[in-house]
């Protein structure tokens, strides 16, 4: 919407302020900003508020609003008065208003810094949150004008409107004066505000995704007249499934006497039907779906699959097409899963939900799975059918303009029925949000991640997203860092899910081996080791092994505390003719469960080689089985027994291992026991989304082959560890606070930028390279310029013997191999000589750039980097300088803001830490000077988003202190948060 000629024009509409949001019951509504064209909608609005709303609203009785108050209500400057309205249909349900006042209470301009706020929800919509999301948006509108504070009076009856203010987590202040509740709230974001923002949008979202898996009655419009087609396929099988919910055929070329297709109501249209219908499945042509979603709106549908192509997928013009989509869904206050998708399904028994393409809903099950593919969703459906697995729920969402992953974790982290993530993902649209979120929900349960289009460097048709310039690698540490497990292929990510989903997690990496092929031990062990686990040498049992020796053994190696998980290997047996026997699998498979029920709670897996219904029978245990609530106690936990873990825990109670390599001195108890199912959605802490367990143990996952059994549990191992460690996350220290000047900092940045900064930044020169980072504690070693020899002679007795001559001409940078870096020049002579030889091997010194500097103590040379990328955030890195990250691509990758764990973990993952750590007998160098440094060039990128790019190279890390030789620094005016602003959904 533009502004009118009355409205100021150095004041234009503020189009940013506009937002698509998620209310607390799932639907969605739109906040924009107020214009004089609103005067009808305002009235209209208003006449639909209560008496009573109209009397907390104004003090008084106000039946209806006078002209002088719709104009002063429509027409504002957008700096000192602001309204914003929150629109369903087009319609006003919501509006709030700020007024900048002086000391006095008066109305005022800048630099007045306070506001008074007022606010009005129609009834039919109070309790949906509406008021809390335009706090978020009118308190953020403010401080982008310049206001710190809002002032509100709220008659003491108006409990709602005081709880909206109180629970918003700002630092406020309250009195009470002539009969009414004053407010003052420090506008100021706070952690917990932060906190209370974060958690209403989690809630919302999760919320807005369960009403579109649990559905009280489904419309598929497009259900073809003839068997066949999208439409009446999807109706096949949502008929198939036994939908609990009613359900509904609409076609608008239905003959108006057909009043049933396949058993369930046929209409022409929703308007038909008498009821209100939840969700509406779209399998219409493209054209016609604007017809379709309008009459869903219309008719009060909460939620829409759209199976129908031809949108981005299609290209430029499709791309408009899909966003027209979603502003006409979101106008309704309506999510969207697709354009193009392949639907969705939800398996609980009080739903039985099958509205895809998928000819055969899976068993009910603990997995939970998202992709962006229909192919892919295909393949791991089948995938995952074969090997006995079932799901809680599955979300096809094809181009991915509405409904994404990370509603999808939203959703799975609150889920009881889900014990296990599985995404696959072609692109990110909130990268920020999504390591957030991924780290949240990995705390409680695993997160399993396949990324398609990763080494394209582009997005997949349909993902309008922005596209990270950072390397593949890269984007892995970051998931690792934040819980997720990264997998490379759909196999893995299958062989991986079924492990998370019927095992507990390991207490570390030691790994007992058993079976009865020598051969098929040994490759078992070899990809233990290649996987960075611990094996036990295999424990042969001989080709005439019989079950019962199987379970034995089993039994040994569970009870054995010496081991933190088993693999058991199994070929077919040789009978006394020498032919070889598939045998019973069914028996075999008995054993097997048996031993892992009665013994303590390990993970255990089975690498089988043709032995017939094996693989069946170990998957049949409990595919289907309900959900089991253990006790809980009075704090919340869920209550164990001795010889168990508690829910969603590695079986531990050691101290956790430094890495998935290290030996652990966890011990498990021996004590056989009953109950050893795999607790995998609940957590540790009283804020348990649920706390539920498989009801019949006996589930092992079977493999194919040793290295995709070993791959699984090296996997499990790995995020085992993480979730130890998140059990208590890291911190930055406080010693940091005394030395880091962030006011003088922020100044100087301003001073260096300008008033008018380039929007493509600017490096920064030597000498201010240097203050910026001595501010923050980060010494960088002058260089002084050395144009020619008697220079350099002048440059070197300044600073003092010995010396260093280097060249700083871009191609010749960090390049001592070529010649252009001369070391422990301990006098004028040796300096004048090297000099003479630089210029007479590299060329001119107005080409070479010479520069003196004096020597630091020997160590090691490192790199640390810290840059921010448009799509992942800001992003620090480390490695050691030269061919090893380079050439090898030895870089480690963190997050920031980064804890003294990450800078401490950042150090030792790159394979080439042990040179740091005494290698070979060399002396160890200041590890903890190292992690010092990290952390405060962590410190600066967070603290000033304006510091786009910091190069430190190289580091000397010597045995005692560290030296900054080198360093670079780029300003620019900082890029777009949206994860720290208000909720808001991405428009794609």
């Amino acid at each position: 919407m533009e502004p009118t000629p009355e409205q100021s024009p150095h004041h234009a509409y503020p189009d940013h302020w506009e937002a698509d949001v998620v209310l607390r019951d799932g639907g969605t509504a739109r906040i924009r900003p107020i214009t004089t064209d609103d005067a009808e909608r305002l009235v209209s609005f208003y006449e639909q508020v209560s008496d009573e709303s109209k009397y907390y609203r104004f003090f008084a009785p106000y039946p209806r609003l006078s002209d002088r108050d719709v104009h002063r209500f429509t027409h504002h400057d957008y700096v000192d008065r602001v309204g914003l309205a929150v629109t369903i249909g087009g319609e006003f349900i919501g509006t709030v208003r700020y007024d900048r006042i002086n000391e006095q209470g008066r109305p005022a301009s800048a630099p007045a810094d306070e506001a008074e706020v007022a606010f009005l929800v129609q009834d039919a919509h109070q309790g949906r949150g509406v008021a809390s999301a335009l706090l978020e948006h009118i308190a953020a509108v403010a401080r982008e004008r310049g206001i710190r504070r809002f002032a509100a009076e709220v008659l003491p009856a108006n409990t709602k409107m005081i709880k909206v203010f109180r629970d918003a987590g700002y630092t406020q202040q309250r009195s009470f004066e002539d009969g009414s509740v004053h407010l003052t709230l420090d506008l100021e974001p706070t952690e917990k505000s932060l906190a209370v923002q974060r958690g209403r949008e989690q809630r919302a979202e999760a919320r807005s995704v369960q009403r579109l898996l649990a559905p009280g009655s489904v419309a598929v419009i497009g259900t073809g007249r003839t068997p066949g087609g999208v439409g009446r396929t999807v109706l096949r099988n949502l008929l198939a499934a036994g939908f609990t919910g009613r359900t509904y055929a609409v076609n608008r070329a239905f003959d108006e006497g057909l009043t049933t297709l396949d058993g369930v109501p046929a209409h022409r249209s929703l308007g038909e039907i008498d009821e209100r219908v939840d969700l509406a499945v779209i399998a219409v042509p493209a054209h016609r779906v604007p017809e379709a979603v309008a009459d869903c709106g219309e008719h009060g549908v909460q939620g829409l699959v759209v199976l129908s192509a031809g949108y981005a997928e299609r290209g430029s013009a499709g791309r408009e097409l899909q966003r027209e989509l979603v502003r006409q869904a979101r106008s309704y206050g309506m999510r969207i899963i697709g354009p193009n998708a392949f639907g969705i399904i939800n398996t609980a028994e009080s739903v039985r939900l099958n509205a895809s393409l998928a000819p055969e809903s899976p068993a009910r099950g603990r997995i939970g799975l998202f992709t962006q593919s229909g192919a892919i969703g295909i393949a791991l459906l089948s995938g995952l059918h074969r090997r006995g697995a079932g799901l809680s729920s599955f979300i096809s969402a094809g181009n991915r303009a509405d409904v994404s992953g990370n509603d999808f974790l939203q959703y799975s982290f609150e889920d009881p029925d889900t014990d296990v993530a599985l995404l696959y993902l072609e692109s990110l649209g909130n990268p920020r949000k999504f390591t957030r979120l991924a780290r949240r929900t990995a705390a409680v349960k695993p997160v399993v991640v396949v990324k398609g289009a990763r080494h394209s460097g582009t997005n997949p048709p349909g993902h309008a997203v922005p596209v990270s310039r950072i390397p593949d690698a890269t984007v892995s540490a970051l998931m690792r860092q934040a819980g997720v497990i990264r997998v490379d292929t759909v196999t893995e990510m299958v062989d991986a899910g079924l492990l998370l989903a019927d095992q507990p997690l390991p207490a570390g990496p030691r790994v007992a081996i058993l079976g009865n092929s020598e051969s098929l031990g040994l490759l078992t062990y070899d990809a233990c080791l290649a996987e960075g686990l611990r094996p036990r040498p295999p424990i042969d049992l001989t080709t005439a092994a019989s079950p019962q020796d199987f379970r034995d053994a089993l039994a040994e190696a569970l009870a054995d505390g010496t081991c933190d998980a088993v693999i058991v290997t199994a070929i077919p047996w040789v009978g006394e003719n020498g032919n070889a026997e598939t045998g019973d699998g069914e028996v075999l498979a008995a054993a097997l469960r048996g031993a892992a029920a009665g013994g303590p709670a390990k993970p255990v897996a089975v690498v089988h080689v043709e032995i017939g219904g094996l693989a069946e029978a170990l998957a049949a245990a409990s595919s289907t089985a309900a959900p089991r609530t253990r006790p809980t106690t009075l704090a919340g936990r869920p209550a164990t027994t001795p010889g168990t873990t508690a829910p969603g825990a590695p079986a531990t109670t050691g101290t956790p291992p430094a890495s998935p390599t290290t030996d652990t001195t966890a011990t498990t108890s021996t004590a056989p026991t009953t109950d050893t199912a795999r607790p995998t959605a609940a957590t540790l802490t009283p804020d348990t989304p649920s706390a539920t367990t498989p009801a019949t143990p006996g589930r092992i996952p079977a493999y194919p082959a040793a290295e995709r059994a070993v791959r699984a549990m090296a996997e499990a191992v790995k995020y085992a560890q993480w979730r130890r460690q998140a059990a208590a996350p890291g911190k930055v220290p406080e010693f940091l606070d005394d030395t880091i000047d962030e006011p003088g900092t922020a100044a100087l940045i301003d001073t260096l930028l300008g008033p008018a900064p380039d929007p493509r930044g600017r490096p920064l020169a030597h000498d201010e390279v240097r203050e910026l980072l001595g501010r923050y504690g980060i010494p960088v070693r002058p260089t002084l310029p050395a144009p020619d020899a008697e220079a350099a002679v002048a440059a070197a007795a300044r600073l003092g013997y010995p010396v260093a001559l280097k060249t700083t001409a871009p191609h010749l940078r960090h390049r001592a191999d070529l010649g252009g870096v001369r070391l422990d020049l301990p006098d004028e002579e040796a300096l004048r000589r090297a000099y003479g030889e630089l210029t007479d091997l590299l060329g001119k010194p107005a080409e070479l750039l010479p520069v003196v500097q004096a020597m630091a103590r020997r160590g090691v040379d490192t790199v640390v980097r810290a840059s921010i990328d448009a799509a992942a955030g800001a992003i620090l890195s480390f490695g050691l300088a030269g061919a090893p990250s380079e050439l090898l691509g030895d870089t480690a990758h963190r997050l920031v803001p980064a804890t003294d764990r990450d800078a401490a973990e950042l150090i030792r993952s790159i394979k080439a830490a042990p040179v740091l750590f005494g290698w070979r007998g060399s002396a160890p160098v200041d590890i903890a000077a190292l992690e010092e440094l990290l952390l405060r060039l962590s410190r600066l990128v967070d603290d000033h988003p304006e510091v786009v790019s910091v190069a430190l190279e190289p580091v000397v890390v010597a045995p005692q202190g560290i030296t900054v030789l080198g360093a670079s620094v780029r300003l620019a005016p900082p890029p777009p948060r949206g994860d720290l602003g208000p909720r808001r959904l991405p428009n794609y």
